[in-house]
């Protein structure tokens, strides 16, 4: 479960804003940041896709250091920059895009001391109702039913009856729609038929419950492992400790589709698995970036050298997204 809904967050953040201000707490500076490492509080800005992705890290690195608190805002991506750059209080930032060189130059004049560092690869999931008979899509389809080319199921496949087709995406201006417009548009406008549910978890709800919707979500949502859902605390920490590799399916309640990208022929299409991730065979993959600032013995940068080292690789894997230092196996796929 999600330790820490978005209202609890911003309230959090708020406290801590105040906390350092008043500096009541000698592990915390005067600029916000902490003497140590793995103790005090700091505050990350996180796109809303990654949130079931950092929100499990949070949670073990919290769990491992109880003196440290990581306080999470879950924004759309260029809320995430502009958080980072404007707001002296934001430490980290989670995105889908490194900072461009003016960005980073910004922070640097301002003595921030930015850090930058490629953290996973996360694929795009294309998911549809489990009633619809379609196991595979290309990106040109995909593409022409985004714009509204294609309206209806049965242009896709002329023996599918399942009507109607509606796009389920997260959040408008998400860094899943900003993805899709620049990988699969080529300059398109998105059709009428494309609808926004301001929740990941309300994708997959609607793509269950509707047999025409189309779901695009970041593939930590759909993972079966799902396993910070299933673990307690504990056993996740226990597990980041471990070299094994797990076999990763899919939630039952939505169907996962094959994506083939271009160059490949009806039936080469791959799902998102970590193994097809990192090959390349599955063509719907962006990277996930962390940036930090500040220095390099304070909470924030404690929390970067976990995120970044085998523990925070190795819960990443667990939600299904590849982890930039690890190379996958994979065992068991339908």
């Amino acid at each position: 479960m999600l330790k820490k809904n978005r209202i609890l967050a911003t309230v959090a953040v708020a406290l801590a804003t105040a906390t350092v201000a008043c500096n009541p707490n000698p592990k915390v500076g005067q600029d916000g940041n902490s003497v140590s490492a793995t103790s005090g509080v700091t505050v990350m800005a996180c796109d809303e896709s990654f949130q079931h992705i950092m929100e499990q890290e949070i949670n073990v690195y919290e769990y491992q250091y109880p003196n440290a608190s990581i306080l999470a805002r879950y924004l759309p991506e260029q809320q995430c920059i502009d958080s980072l750059l404007h707001t002296n209080n934001t430490k980290l930032a989670v995105t889908s895009r490194p900072l461009t060189s003016s960005e980073m130059r910004y922070l640097e004049l301002r003595k921030r001391q930015p850090r930058s560092k490629m953290v996973a690869v996360d694929a795009i999931a294309i998911i549809a109702n489990k009633d619809n008979p379609i196991n595979e899509i290309s990106t040109s389809d995909l593409g022409k039913i985004l714009s509204g080319e294609i309206t209806e199921w049965k242009w896709v496949e002329p023996d599918n009856k399942s009507g109607d087709i509606d796009i389920i995406f997260d959040y408008n201006g998400s860094s899943t729609v900003r993805y899709m417009t620049d990988s699969i548009m080529d300059g398109r406008p998105f059709g009428k038929n494309v609808f926004a549910q301001n929740s990941n978890a309300k994708v997959v709800q609607t793509v269950s419950e509707r047999k025409g919707a189309l779901g695009i979500i970041g593939v930590s949502w759909i993972s079966s492992d799902l396993k910070g859902v299933e673990m307690s605390t504990a056993e996740l920490s226990d597990a980041s400790q471990k070299n094994d590799t797990t076999n990763l399916g899919f939630t039952p309640d939505i169907k996962v589709l094959a994506v083939a990208g271009k160059g490949q022929f009806p039936g080469e299409g791959k799902k998102p698995y970590q193994a097809y991730i990192f090959d390349g065979s599955y063509p719907l993959y962006r990277p996930i970036y962390l940036t930090v600032t500040g220095y390099k013995n304070a909470t924030q940068s404690g929390f970067f050298t976990f995120v970044t080292g085998f523990a925070g690789q190795k819960l990443i894997q667990l939600t299904g997204v590849l982890p930039a230092a690890m190379h996958p196996r994979i065992v068991n796929v339908d």
